[in-house]
């Protein structure tokens, strides 16, 4: 059990600790540790102390789904994150007999689709956020796509990712949260455990997230991005599942109509056309 990632028990003591007391009407007073005390998740889940040592420390690792959803009210969890601790807590699948993971591709009417994309720049992720494709209208807002192809990569290790988004903490927030809801279904992933042990080390500022368990697929939101070929603009984005190919992801990039920032991506469809 040593040699195993104890992935319940850290997503525990991660989630434990941004608890607030005050909001259980618990007393703050002098806490060594911030959050909540492992006794005082155990009493509001209404389970033993003892009981909640051994989940944190992965001597049990598959909790009822009563026990699950208790411990998600007290960690104040929601939908996402809920099922996301719910999936921990389910018994691994029998071993199968490991096979070599193929290099992930798109497949070619996925790329028609992106071509016939005009004005709205669009790009698939892979399993570890890797830009699998793209159409011009995306290199063109965003300068070319990243040196080495992985948007996380990009956004922690490139001084330009700061220029680029001028919201960068909430932008490497959510790509963490994205990579970690990315990585659920496949945690073991040796793509996966690179990746995050390269970043781990480099990076303070990842290795802080990734520490705090934030889960949140990549689906819509907005940001700024200040692009290269037409200056700053405010776009929204709409995620859509590769249903042919599980794990990947179809990013879209748009604007509100009549906006200085729908005219910018105007203009950029006509860049690309006339390249």
């Amino acid at each position: 059990m040593g040699s195993v990632p104890n992935l319940l028990g850290e997503f525990l003591r991660a989630r434990r600790e941004l608890t607030r007391p005050e909001d259980h009407g618990l007393p703050v007073g002098r806490r060594r540790v911030p959050g909540l005390r492992r006794e005082e998740v155990a009493m509001l889940a209404g389970i033993s102390a003892e009981y909640y040592l051994r989940l944190e420390r992965g001597r049990d690792r598959h909790p009822s789904p009563q026990v699950v959803a208790a411990l998600a009210r007290v960690l104040d969890l929601d939908e996402e994150s809920t099922a996301y601790l719910a999936s921990l807590a389910q018994p691994p699948p029998r071993p199968r007999r490991r096979t070599r993971r193929e290099p992930e591709r798109v497949a070619p009417e996925i790329v028609r689709l992106l071509d016939a994309m005009r004005g709205v720049p669009a790009f698939v992720l892979g399993r570890c956020m890797d830009v699998l494709a793209h159409n011009r209208e995306a290199e063109l807002l965003c300068g070319g796509v990243p040196g080495d192809g992985n948007v996380v990569r990009q956004v922690f290790l490139d001084p330009a990712a700061r220029e680029l988004y001028p919201d960068w903490a909430e932008v490497a927030a959510e790509t963490v949260a994205a990579l970690r809801a990315s990585a659920a279904a496949a945690p073991d992933d040796p793509r996966l455990v690179a990746l995050v042990g390269e970043l781990s080390v480099k990076s303070p500022g990842f290795r802080k997230l990734w520490a705090r368990h934030d889960v949140r697929a990549k689906s819509t939101g907005a940001k700024r991005v200040v692009s290269p070929t037409v200056g700053e603009v405010t776009v929204r984005w709409e995620t859509f599942a590769v249903t042919s190919a599980p794990g990947q992801m179809l990013i879209t990039y748009f604007a509100d109509p009549g906006s200085p920032s729908a005219e910018a991506l105007a203009a950029l469809q006509r860049l690309a056309a006339r390249q």
